[in-house]
């Protein structure tokens, strides 16, 4: 290895060393930088109680390294105001009943057969054809309660809702 950075080096760290060490050496020694002193009772003492100062020794003095209070503190000769409290009442809602309704009618009027007897209609409903009297059930959910000249009386069974279906005029 090369002389000169030897010796670069090694002068390096003594100069550094001489910088951190030599400031402890400067600085003269302050008994006011002591924090805090513990005194343990003597043997005879309760505890709990403080041992009596002695005179031979000097006491320690603590020095009190926190700021002066809060610094950004509002400062004022009114009393603080009362902060209104809010009280959450729940609120109860009543759910919104619905009240029950047939489906749409799924019945088309196709036509009509007047029998002296009796009175049939024909109605679709997708590419099924029902031929219907009056009392009839239709998939045990529409029955038939009367036919006119005019319209359709039909009852939804599950909810005994009444619906009409026009089935042609008067003339």
């Amino acid at each position: 290895m090369n002389t000169k950075r030897v010796a670069g080096w090694l002068g390096f760290f003594v100069v550094a060393a001489a910088l951190a060490w030599l400031p402890e050496y400067l600085m003269p020694t302050d008994n006011s930088d002591v924090v805090a002193v513990v005194a343990r009772p003597a043997k005879g003492t309760n505890v709990g109680t403080l041992p009596a100062a002695s005179t031979s020794k000097k006491t320690a003095v603590v020095k009190d390294l926190s700021p002066a209070g809060d610094l950004f503190a509002a400062r004022s000769w009114k009393a603080a105001p009362k902060i209104a409290t809010v009280i959450e009442q729940p609120i109860s809602v009543a759910p919104v009943v619905q009240v029950p309704t047939a489906p749409p009618m799924p019945f088309q009027f196709v036509g009509r057969m007047d029998d002296r007897s009796d009175l049939q209609v024909f109605l679709q409903n997708g590419e099924k054809i029902y031929v219907v009297r009056k009392g009839d059930v239709i998939d045990e959910t529409w029955r038939i309660e009367g036919i006119s000249d005019v319209e359709l009386s039909l009852v939804y069974l599950p909810l005994h809702l009444s619906q009409t279906l026009s089935v042609g005029s008067a003339q």
